[in-house]
This record gives structure tokens, sequence and C-alpha cells, in this order.
């Protein structure tokens, strides 16, 4: 019955206006209404909003006041009795602004009820409003219509001065520029909002509409159902939809994070080249190793961690207005994002695998992909977490820091067998630990025959003493394997309550 427009214009920028608006209808409208029917209630809107001729236009390209006009007009699918607009006319310049508020009487004489708040109106704009309540500390200073804001100034002898804009006066009056004994004396003659003098029609006063609005709820038929107006299962549909869309477009999420993964690849190939079948390189190859790790951690959490908290705007006002619940959208964002996790996971580790020359062997080339892709969905995992709770610059800074005792406990620069027993638990809850671990037995355990060597002599000639040294086992892949996937299973799942209690917490 009625839907909440923000003052800052949460869109999708990658998805055009046309797309935009069939997302809004298919979860506005059910799964009972057909295409044909949402295109025309689309096609109508958009030009009563005048956007018809932008339906290609993706919305990153509006300008300010088009980008207003859509906010409103994804709303208007569902054709909601109330529409609240905060601050509609903010960044807008005066041709803009003065669209905007004659769109919303428009709106209103369709038989709407246009609810928003506006500061510092022109005298012109001012007019185009029905009603007007001021408000102060609270407490109301006018209720009514606003013809009559300038005859109720007089009548409590606070007389506008000529030639000055009534909105202009009542907000300095408000703000207590002329003394705060003027705030009370208005109280007082509007009987703090009680009054309903001021009205062109006191029958029609605000406070007497939702006593009838709800007799009329009370005579509907009482129909249990969710919140949203469509089931779980479209709900999902439609997101992984809109998902997969988005991410064709995403130069960031999807073509800068392949063409990273295949240039880092081929840097680090290049770099240890043929390193994995030397015995005389053996370090240099546990250095690779644990590069790769550092690769697949940290480019995954920081790109969450930059990218989730734009998206939380949007999910905040789509799930506050019952476009989807946030079970839905959750499952949607960790199905979307799984292609092209693998796709760069694979081209990374091809490159990467050959061009060093680890084992050619098809168990060990897998055992050395599972961890990878584990490590990148663990590492979003977090990120996510993070992007879900902080902002931007916050959460740059966290990300990091979180990660450094990750890697203290991993086992590379202190040998676990080193660490001090105060701290040993560190090395149960570093997933690095269970990733580098993993890698070391794919590539040198399993009674790994002994490795060429071109020198003199070869100290590591032998993998099973390279593991004493380094003090890891070579046969624990699967219990590493069965560690990442509990820290991940832990790790969204508190990431999903986190997400729920933030926007609980704004809302």
């Amino acid at each position: 019955m009625s839907c909440y427009i923000t003052q800052d214009d949460r869109l999708q920028p990658l998805l055009t206006v046309l797309e935009n608006m069939k997302v809004a209808a298919d979860f506005k409208l059910g799964e009972n209404v057909s295409q044909e029917d949402k295109l025309g209630i689309i096609d109508e809107i958009l030009s009563t909003l005048g956007l018809f001729d932008h339906k290609p236009t993706r919305a990153a390209r509006l300008s300010g006041g088009q980008k207003k006009r859509l906010s409103i007009a994804l709303e208007l699918v569902a054709n909601p009795l109330v529409m609240f607009l905060d601050e509609p006319t903010t960044g807008l310049d005066s041709s803009s602004c003065s669209q905007c508020v004659k769109l919303l009487q428009v709106l209103a004489r369709q038989g709407r009820t246009i609810v928003c708040t506006i500061h510092q109106p022109s005298a012109s704009l001012f007019q185009l409003f029905d009603q007007v309540y001021v408000l102060a500390e609270g407490e109301c200073l006018y209720q009514g219509s606003t013809d009559k804001l300038v005859p109720y100034l007089q009548h409590v002898q606070l007389p506008c001065p000529m030639y000055h804009n009534p909105a202009d006066y009542v907000i300095e009056l408000a703000c207590g520029d002329y003394g705060l004994d003027k705030i009370d004396c208005m109280v007082r003659g509007t009987e703090n909002g009680r009054c309903v003098d001021w009205f062109d029609d006191p029958k029609s006063a605000a406070y007497v509409k939702p006593c009838r609005a709800k007799r009329e709820e009370e005579k509907a038929p009482k129909v249990h159902k969710s919140l949203q107006e469509t089931s779980l299962m479209n709900q999902l549909k439609i997101l992984l939809s809109r998902g997969f869309l988005k991410s064709r477009r995403d130069s960031t999420l999807t073509h800068m994070r392949i063409l990273v993964n295949i240039l880092t690849g081929l840097m680090l190939g290049v770099l240890f080249i043929k390193a994995g079948d030397e015995a005389s390189r053996v370090l240099d190859n546990y250095n690779l190793l644990f590069g790769i790790l550092m690769h697949h951690m940290m480019t995954t959490m920081m790109l969450t961690i930059l990218t989730f908290p734009m998206e939380m705007s949007i999910l905040q006002k789509e799930h506050f207005n019952r476009w989807y619940s946030l079970k839905s959208y959750y499952a949607a964002i960790t199905i979307v994002d799984i292609p092209v996790s693998v796709v760069g996971c694979i081209l990374f580790t091809v490159i990467v695998y050959f061009m060093s020359a680890q084992p050619p062997e098809v168990n060990r080339f897998f055992m050395f992909f599972g961890i990878s892709m584990m490590i990148v969905f663990v590492a979003q995992s977090f990120g996510l977490m993070i992007g879900a709770l902080f902002d931007v610059v916050n959460g740059t800074f966290l990300g990091p820091t979180l990660s450094v005792p990750m890697m203290m406990f991993a086992g590379f620069g202190v040998s676990l067998r080193d660490l001090p027993g105060y701290l040993r638990w560190g090395s149960y809850i570093s997933y690095l630990r269970y990733g580098l671990e993993g890698y070391v037995g794919a590539i040198y355990g399993m009674d790994r025959p002994q490795l060429g060597c071109a020198e003199k002599y070869c100290h590591y000639k032998y993998p099973t003493k390279f593991l004493k040294e380094i003090a890891m086992r070579g046969d624990q892949f699967w219990n590493d394997m069965l560690a990442l996937g509990l820290i991940f299973l832990m790790l969204r799942v508190a990431a999903y309550f986190l997400l729920r209690w933030k926007l609980v917490a704004v809302r």
C-alpha cells in the first residue's frame, strides 16, 4: 500500500531504464500478471514520467532529474496508495525541481497520497503543495493548506514580510532566527497540530484519514501471505537473471578480474618458471605457493570489500520496499559469483601450474585447483562479512589488517612447530594455514618420488625431508579441504546474520 523513495537515487547503474522497470514489475506484480500486461504498465508509467524515449539508456547515464523520475517509476509499478519521498528535489536544478514537484502533483491528482519532506522550496514550488506540515523540535508549528499559511502567520501576530517567500520565512521562524518564543507561539496557535481550522476542508485533515483507511482495511478479507508479492523461488530466479546480466556488463567484477588472473598467472609463471620440478628450487617453489595463496586471498577479498558497500544501499532500499527477502538475495549473490570465480581460478591455475612445472599428474592438479577454489570462496565470504558491516574506507583498512594474523599463523614465516604454545590456537583458525598445507600436500605429499637435481648437491632432493623441515605432513589434504569447507560455511552464515542485523539496524 505504501513505498519509500530515498533522498539519493539508488538505482542499478548497469541496467537500462527498461531493464530496471522489468525487474521491478517482476517483483511487484507477481507471477500471475503476464509479461504483455507488465510491459503495458511499464510503458504507461514511463510515458507519464517522460522517460519513454530513454528506455534503452543505462541508469548510470541518466541526468539527476531523470534518475529521480526513474526512482519514482520503479515504485509506481505496484500503484501504491501512499508514497513517501525524502527530499525529492535534492541535487536538482530549478527546472528539474519544478518538473519533479509537478510530476508529484500529477500523481496526487490520480488519487494517491504523496508525502515528502522539502527544504527551502521556491515560492512557486511551495504553491504546488496542497497541504503543509511545519515541524520544529518534534512539535507542530502549522498544519493546513498551503494558501492559508500566510493568514495563519498573521493570526498568530507573526506576519510574513511583503515580497518574502512564505516557505523561507516559516523555516526561519522554525529555526529560531526570530527568537524561541515565536516557536512556542506557533505551537499554541495550531494546538500542536490538533487544530483543523486552517485546512480548506477540515474533514480532510490528515489525522482523520488513517481512521477511515483502517475501517476500509477491516472490511477487506484477511489474506495470509508473505511480505513480498512473489514467491521465494521466483525472487531467486529474477535476482539470478539480474545478477548474471550485471556480471556480463561489469568491467571490474568480471572482465578485469579475469584479466588480472591471467596477467598475474603469467607473471608468476615467468618468475618461477620450472621451479616445481627442480630440487634446488624447492624453497622458491614454496614461496610461489604462498604467493598464489596471497593472490587468491587479496584479489577476491578486496574486490568484495570494495564493491559490496555500493550494493548495500540498493539492497536497503529494495528490501525495505518489500521487493524480495534477504534469503533470496543472499542465495543469488552467492550463486552469481560462482562462474566468474571458477573461470578466473581455472585460467590462473592452468597458467601457473604448467609454467612452473608442477607435477604433471591429474590428481595433483585437481587437488591444487580444489584448494585454490576453496581459498577464493573463503576469502570472498570474509570480504562479504566486512563489506556488509563497514563502508569502503573502513573496510579497505580492516580487510588487510585482519588478514595479517591469518598470514602469521599460516606456517610460512614461522613453522607451525616453532609457534609458541600460547599462540598455537591461531593456526587452527587461520584459513591460510589450511590453504598452504593443502598446496604443500598436493605438490610434495602422497609419497612423491625424489626430485631432479641439476646441481652437485640438492638439500631437498627428497620431498619428505622438506615436509619435515616445514613441520607439515603430506597426507592432510582432505582434512584441509574439510577445514576450509567448515570455515566457508561459518563465514557465510555469519555474513548473512550480520547483513540481516545491518538491515534491521538501518531501518
